[in-house]
């Protein structure tokens, strides 16, 4: 079982305080299942980033198993690590797809549990799902300290392969920030440039903008990912939910990060 790292950190440590601080990052959003196939999720403290979030799980469908990409922060483990545990919140346990895990093996994923273990990207989406459908699906969490493009598409291709051998009706969700720590005006034109070529799902785009602009999102891995994914199994447009930094919420505007809600359809 994969204990939570950061309950107590990046949300609220007690199921009652994290079910009201989700609440919080609900409130005023209809919830609707849509036709999405992927979506992009910031993954800061929910405080700064939560209402963000929600925004792309308000239209999330349900889902058998959700896929969720998050970027390596601490460089423990293998550079493109799947854990097969099961995973534990406040708001309790939820399943590895194991039969998932098993089609990976033998691919460019490594199952490996070092990379997870302190690692928040992946962990502060989970509550999120519970909150959207309680304890009725899955997920299959990838861990890439790898990011480069050719890795990125082929861990996204072989995750959407699998999908499709087993029948399983999926969503692939990528946990990113997007500009960090620098002045408001500086990371609305770095991020801008990035969403446009998210939402025209160009991956080479995406990549040649990051270098153009010198982007600091961190997990732009798991976005190709993600896009790679969605794009096997048919998704064709991207619609942008919700873009903000953490000024808006901190009134500190010389030095933010950027949070975005895309969902893939």
């Amino acid at each position: 079982m994969r204990q939570p790292t950061v309950a107590g950190q990046f949300y609220p440590l007690t199921p009652h305080s994290l079910k009201k601080e989700l609440r919080r990052c609900f409130r005023g959003l209809e919830l609707k299942e849509t036709s999405a196939k992927g979506a992009v999720v910031p993954h800061a403290g929910y405080v700064y980033s939560g209402t963000v979030a929600a925004n792309s799980y308000s239209r999330l469908p349900k889902a058998d198993t959700f896929v969720i990409f998050g970027p390596n922060h601490t460089g423990y483990g293998s550079p493109v690590a799947l854990s097969c545990d099961n995973w534990s919140t406040p708001l309790g346990d939820v399943a590895n797809d194991s039969e998932f895990c098993k089609k990976l093996a033998g691919s460019i994923v490594d199952m490996d549990e070092i990379a997870h273990r302190y690692e928040h990207s992946i962990e502060v989406q989970i509550p999120f799902l519970q909150y959207r459908f309680g304890s009725d699906f899955k997920i299959v969490p990838i861990c890439l300290g790898m990011q480069d493009m050719d890795t990125a598409m082929e861990v996204g291709r072989e995750v959407a392969k699998a999908a499709k051998e087993l029948g399983r009706n999926v969503v692939f969700i990528a946990s990113s920030d997007f500009t960090h720590y620098e002045p408001q005006e500086v990371a609305l034109e770095k991020d801008e440039a990035l969403i446009e070529a998210i939402l025209e799902m160009d991956i080479e785009e995406f990549y040649k903008r990051i270098v153009e602009v010198n982007a600091s999102a961190c997990g732009y891995g798991p976005i190709a990912a993600m896009l790679a994914a969605s794009k096997e199994m048919g998704a064709t447009s991207a619609e942008l939910l919700k873009y903000a930094t953490s000024g808006d919420v901190s009134g500190d505007y010389s030095a933010v990060v950027g949070y975005a809600a895309i969902v893939i359809h």
